[in-house]
C-alpha cells in the first residue's frame, strides 16, 4: 500500500512511518519541520539528540527495504506543492499528524493560538480537499484526542465518538437521534480536534471519504521496535512545561531532586497510551478501513489513571518527593473517567500498561542520558490566563 504519513518527522509520525514501512508500505513522509523550529524558538532540544530528518530517513533506507522518501511541504500554506506531490505519489491511504499537538503552546499567546488555529485546521482541509478531488477511495486517517470530550460526562463509559441522544422540540416530544458526543474542549488545541470532527462529518456527507479519526490519550514512553534497530532512529524526548507529557517531566524532576511538579489537587484523571501502541493503532486501522456511510471514531487508550496516583507510582519507584503546585491551566482538578478502547480491541490491540517495570526501565534511560537537560524548562512558562 502507498502511504502518506503527514507530520512525520514528529514524536508520533516518525515511528509510525517506521512501523509501517517495516510493514510493509510504501512511505512518504510530508513534513515541514516546525516542531524542530519551536525548539529553536523556546530555546528547547529534545533530551537526546535527534538526527536531521534525511539522516533519519537515510539509515533506515539502509536497514528496511521498503524505502522512505521525504518532502519538506507545509501542508497549510503551500497548496500548489501538496497537490503536486499527492498526484505524483497517489496514495492508499495518508495519515495526518501535521498538527501543532502541545496545549500549553496553544494557550501560551494570541500568536501560537492563532499558529495552532491556522496550520491545524486549513492543512487538514487541505488534505481532505485533495482525497475529494483526485481518489475518493484513499482513507484518511487522523490523530485526534480523547480530550474534545472533555470530563462532564465521564461518569459513564465514554462512547466513541457518537452519543444517543433525544431532541426535543417541546417538553414531551422528541426524537431520537445519534449525533457527534458534546465537544468540551479545554484548550485552543483541543478545540482545533473538536473542529476537526465536523469538517471530517462535511466530507463524509458531501464527498463519501474513508475517514477513521483516533480519539488518543496522552502519550507515553518515547521508543518502539523500529526507533531502537539504530541509535540514528531514535525518537524525541520532550520533558519541558510545554511539548514534555506528564511521565518524562515527572522522571527528570526525580532525576535531579526536583519534586514532582503536581497541578493543584492532582485529581485530573487522563487517558494514557503508550507509543507503541500509537504505531500498532495505526497498523491496524489501515489493515480494518471503514465503511463510506459513516467517520469512524475510535477510542484510542490503554487506561486511566490519577496524575496523582500516577506521581505516587513513580516516587516508589524513584523516591522522589511530589508537591502540589499552582495549576497553570483553567481546568477541572477532580474528575472522573471511563473509557475503553472497545473498537481497538476487537481489532486485536494488545495494551501496554503503565507498569513498575516499564517504568524503572524508561527511568533509567533517561537517568543515563540527561547530558541535554536544562533545569529552567522544568516549570512550565504557558498559562490559561490571557496576559
Amino acid at each position: 500500500m502507498k502511504i502518506i504519513v503527514f507530520g512525520g518527522d514528529g514524536f508520533c509520525g516518525w515511528p509510525t512511518s517506521l512501523r509501517l514501512s517495516r510493514d510493509g508500505h510504501e512511505v512518504l513522509i510530508i513534513d515541514n519541520l516546525s516542531r524542530r523550529k519551536i525548539d529553536y524558538k523556546l530555546g528547547l532540544r529534545s533530551l537526546v539528540k535527534i538526527q536531521s530528518i534525511s539522516k533519519r530517513v537515510q539509515t533506515w533506507n539502509k536497514i528496511n527495504k521498503k524505502k522512505i522518501k521525504f518532502l519538506k511541504i507545509d501542508t497549510s500554506k503551500e497548496y500548489k506543492k501538496l497537490e503536486k506531490a499527492f498526484v505524483k505519489f497517489k496514495p492508499n491511504a495518508v495519515i495526518y499528524f501535521s498538527e501543532q499537538r502541545s496545549a500549553p503552546y496553544s494557550m501560551k499567546n494570541i500568536h501560537t493560538m492563532n499558529y495552532t488555529i491556522e496550520n491545524n485546521l486549513l492543512g487538514n482541509n487541505n488534505v481532505l480537499y485533495l482525497i475529494a478531488k483526485y481518489n475518493k477511495n484513499c482513507h484518511f486517517i487522523h490523530l485526534g484526542t480523547m480530550g474534545v470530550y472533555g470530563y462532564e460526562f465521564s461518569k459513564q463509559l465514554v462512547p466513541e465518538g457518537y452519543y444517543n441522544s433525544k431532541l426535543y422540540y417541546n417538553k414531551s416530544k422528541y426524537i431520537k437521534k445519534k449525533i457527534l458526543h458534546p465537544a468540551d474542549p479545554g484548550s485552543i488545541y483541543h478545540m482545533t480536534k473538536a473542529q476537526d470532527e465536523l469538517l471530517f462529518q462535511l466530507y463524509n456527507k458531501l464527498y463519501k471519504l474513508k475517514i477513521t479519526d483516533l480519539h488518543q490519550g496522552v502519550v507515553w514512553g518515547f521508543s518502539t521496535n523500529e526507533t531502537r534497530l539504530h541509535p540514528d532512529l531514535i525518537n524525541r524526548i520532550d520533558y519541558d512545561g510545554d511539548y514534555g507529557t506528564v511521565l518524562n517531566r515527572f522522571f527528570m524532576q526525580s532525576i535531579i531532586g526536583h519534586p514532582l511538579t503536581i497541578y493543584g489537587t492532582g485529581g485530573q484523571v487522563r487517558p494514557f497510551i503508550n507509543i507503541q501502541n500509537t504505531t500498532d493503532c495505526i497498523s491496524l486501522a489501515i489493515q480494518n478501513p471503514p465503511k463510506k456511510n459513516k467517520v469512524r471514531i475510535l477510542n484510542q487508550l490503554c487506561e486511566a489513571k490519577k496524575i496523582k496516583d500516577l506521581a505516587l507510582q513513580i516516587s516508589k519507584i524513584t523516591k522522589a518527593k511530589y508537591k502540589s503546585f499552582k495549576n497553570p491551566r483553567i481546568e477541572r482538578e477532580n474528575n472522573s473517567l471511563i473509557a475503553k478502547p472497545i473498537g481497538l480491541l476487537n481489532m486485536g490491540l494488545n495494551l501496554i500498561k503503565i507498569s513498575d517495570e516499564k517504568l524503572l526501565e524508561e527511568y533509567n534511560f533517561l537517568k543515563v542520558n540527561k547530558i541535554n537537560f536544562k533545569k529552567k524548562l522544568i516549570i512550565p512558562s504557558s498559562t490559561w490566563k490571557i496576559k
